[in-house]
């Protein structure tokens, strides 16, 4: 049976509470679960607590960044098949570079277009 958003849970990885908000409210909207994480350190104890189906992360962040997190991520056994998602300002070619370098499977930029995202996500997820 085909997993639906229902039993899928997102973690989102975002130092703004207002984004965070954002992206929850829209992404429980369709039925995700979802669960938070303010930097990366907290992101990847989030990650190996609850074992998300897919993570979005912000490149810019406290205490660990986004490329750092993510390298950590996929370097562990348990977490490195997990699709993440950079979610950042910055459009520059080079960062987009930097996080395809680090392990990201896709890149969106703010302000997120949600519909976007969430056909992103199922595609990822399919």
């Amino acid at each position: 049976m085909e997993k639906d958003s229902r039993d899928r849970t997102v973690l989102i990885v975002e130092d703004s509470d207002d984004a965070r908000y954002f992206m929850r409210l829209a992404l429980e909207q369709v039925g995700y679960l979802v669960v938070e994480a303010e930097n990366g350190a907290v992101a990847l104890e989030v990650a190996e607590r609850e074992r998300p189906d897919i993570i979005l992360m912000d490149l810019s962040l406290p205490v660990m960044d986004g490329l750092a997190a993510t390298e950590k991520i996929r370097s562990s056994d348990g977490l490195r098949a997990i699709p993440i998602v950079a979610v950042t300002a910055h459009q520059e070619t080079d960062f987009r570079a930097g996080a395809k370098a680090a392990g990201f499977d896709a890149y969106v930029t703010k302000p997120i277009d949600m519909d976007f995202l969430s056909d992103l996500i199922t595609g990822l997820l399919a």
